[in-house]
């Protein structure tokens, strides 16, 4: 006689289970917001008026010069709007040493609450 052997259903519970559980941990780790976007001109041949003087800016990774004079990221705003210029002034950004991505970005955000300025990064030297 043979014996007659009885397949074994597949449970799909610890399927089902995993991919809950898959689900749970993507939906966690997953970002839902918009990022912020900071406009950059780079610096490149254009021509240049000479009604307007552009200022000039030293980006370091510890400090910051405006036309020759030391300046703090938190004074710059006012001090670039103490300049009673009514047309847009051109500002050309020197990146100095190793300055950071974030340091970049966060002067990028200040230069952008300034009405008036046109900001040009220039690059790293």
């Amino acid at each position: 006689m043979r014996s007659i052997r009885r397949r074994r259903r597949i449970s799909m519970t610890s399927l089902v289970d995993v991919i809950f559980l898959l689900l749970l941990f993507f939906m966690l780790t997953s970002t839902f917001t918009r990022f912020a976007e900071v406009e950059l001109t780079s610096g490149g041949g254009g021509t240049a008026t000479a009604e307007t003087r552009p200022l000039f800016l030293q980006v370091a990774p510890d400090r910051l010069s405006l036309n020759g004079a030391p300046v703090a990221l938190e004074e710059l705003a006012e001090a670039l709007a103490a300049d009673d210029a009514t047309a847009p002034r051109p500002l050309l950004v020197a990146l100095r040493g190793e300055v950071t991505a974030q340091r970049l970005t966060d002067l990028l955000v200040v230069l952008r609450g300034v009405p008036g300025v046109q900001a040009t990064v220039l690059g790293a030297s």
